[in-house]
């Protein structure tokens, strides 16, 4: 029997919305996404699935990336933020979760492994055992020390340090990850099935775009429809600090930042475009699956925060996910929510792998994109859930705010504080498309809103609704908050939103 072979690309911090698409419109591989949403048709678009409905369950890159390679929530897998104490590639990590991660079960099923670019923040430090560690399961280990860079960097490779420095044609990181994925397909053995994953740290600061294009969408700014440079009036007091409206410097700074991601995600499109030849000329495109998405979304200007994620709305937990490969019709859009807990074992279902053996929260959504290979079923409601970082001590950018916070620009806006941490419960069933979150702080803060007719969440309606159902989703928020395994994915009862 043929075994498949899969390709899974992630970037660091893009996010799903108007932004992504106007920016997918100008590359020549990824456009196909432009085209879904506006149900056109492109003949020759290489993409061919889009499920629109992707969500990340936490909106940070170390517990969502321990999310991805897991299959399960942060509370199962145990790393709460990007630090070695908040579990980012710790000792505890390395023990428990990750040795029982998508690529350990895919090196049971004879797969080439191969992985490239950024893999866990705090990776190679000291803390988390050096770079001399590679994780189980992987052949090929290229992985970047620490956080996104494009120069100056270390990589590990296969356990041994490796340094680059500042010349472009041998040093940027995202045509280094380019170049080795393609050499790795070049020697493969043809007797076995392969997986890459390749972790560009575009579009993650510091936004250095390659040289050809840093001059590129001078005129573009960041949009100003939904959200963006609105007051969080009646929102956790985080969103209540900003300036509204944002001064002049902030627009400035986020509109530059915006730019400057563009032009990092155009090596993206080189680099997809490249990967898709190199398989039609080794005459494997028809038998591979190709995922592209995100480890969680992004914010410039939404409630008057200029830059970041971490925040429980759309723009943070939102991700763009495309996939292509055998079974998948041309052209189609899934509805269904589908999560990045759900990549691990929709790509082990793949790969044959029997899913009761594994232990995960999500599932395989293979049957929801393409049906004509297995039946399945759609979840109806999912647990987003976040754990606030602060300092200590006063930020300097923000000394009125105390300490505590973090993330402060010179304006004395902060992005994130010990007390934003929050979990919420997200429904699609019935008439309405629900947002519930309660904070762990001193006010026990709650937010809900009405995703059918506030899509961009900016009324806080949780004195209009119905305390019936408030009191029903926040029994339901508990029992996610416990979940483990296949009771994260179990029916919890159907109700209709009432204002």
């Amino acid at each position: 029997m043929l075994k498949l072979k899969c390709v899974f690309l992630t970037s660091c911090s893009v996010e799903w919305g108007p932004s992504l698409c106007h920016h997918l419109i100008l590359l020549p591989v990824l456009k196909c996404f432009l085209v879904i949403l506006h149900t056109l048709v492109l003949s020759r678009c290489e993409f061919f699935f889009c499920p629109c409905v992707q969500f990340t369950v936490t909106p940070l890159c170390c517990p969502s990336r321990s999310s991805i390679l897991s299959g399960r929530y942060p509370h199962n897998h145990g790393v709460r933020n990007n630090s070695v104490s908040g579990n980012c590639s710790s000792a505890g990590w390395q023990k428990g979760p990750e040795s029982e991660a998508l690529p350990v079960y895919l090196s049971k099923q004879k797969y080439q492994t191969f992985f490239a670019g950024k893999y866990l923040n705090q990776y190679g430090s000291k803390a988390g055992g050096g770079v001399g560690h590679v994780p189980l399961g992987w052949d090929q280990w290229h992985a970047l020390v620490g956080n996104s860079q494009y120069y100056n960097y270390t990589l590990s490779v296969n356990g041994k340090e490796e340094k680059h420095g500042d010349v472009y044609e041998k040093d940027y990181l995202p045509d280094l990850i380019r170049n080795r994925s393609l050499q790795f397909l070049d020697n493969r053995s043809p007797q076995h099935p392969f997986f890459l994953m390749l972790s560009l740290p575009a579009p993650h600061s510091p936004w250095t775009a390659a040289p050809q294009y840093q001059k590129e969408f001078s005129d573009v700014k960041a949009p100003r429809d939904g959200s963006f440079d609105k007051p969080g009036k009646d929102k956790h007091w985080l969103l209540r600090q900003p300036t509204n409206p944002m001064p002049n410097s902030s627009v400035g700074f986020l509109d530059e930042a915006y730019r400057k991601r563009w032009r990092t995600l155009l090596s993206v499109d080189d680099l997809v475009e490249m990967l898709v030849q190199k398989l039609k000329d080794i005459k494997e495109l028809n038998n591979t699956y190709i995922f592209y998405t995100s480890d969680n979304g992004y914010h410039t200007g939404q409630f008057s925060l200029p830059i970041d994620k971490r925040q429980l709305y759309e723009f943070d937990i939102r991700v763009p996910l495309l996939v292509r490969g055998p079974g998948i019709k041309a052209n189609i859009t899934v509805q269904a929510p589908v999560l990045n807990i759900d990549l691990t074992p929709t790509i082990l279902d793949i790969a044959g792998t029997n899913l009761s053996s594994v232990n995960t929260d999500g599932f395989s959504y293979l049957p929801l994109m393409a049906p004509s290979l297995r039946n399945g079923s759609a979840r109806s409601f999912f647990l987003v859930e976040y754990s606030g970082e602060g300092q200590s001590t006063e930020d300097p950018s923000c000394p009125k705010l105390g300490p505590g916070v973090s993330e402060c620009f010179p304006d004395c806006v902060c992005e994130d504080a010990f007390n934003n941490t929050y979990a919420c419960v997200r429904a699609l069933e019935g008439p309405n498309d629900l947002q519930y979150c309660e904070f762990a702080d001193s006010e026990s803060f709650v937010e809900v809103y009405n995703m059918t007719s506030d899509p961009h969440q900016l009324e806080n309606i949780v004195k209009k609704v119905d305390p019936a159902v408030l009191q029903a989703m926040n029994q339901r928020l508990i029992k996610l908050q416990s979940c483990v395994g296949s009771s994260c994915r179990e029916k919890l009862g159907i109700f209709f939103l009432t204002i």
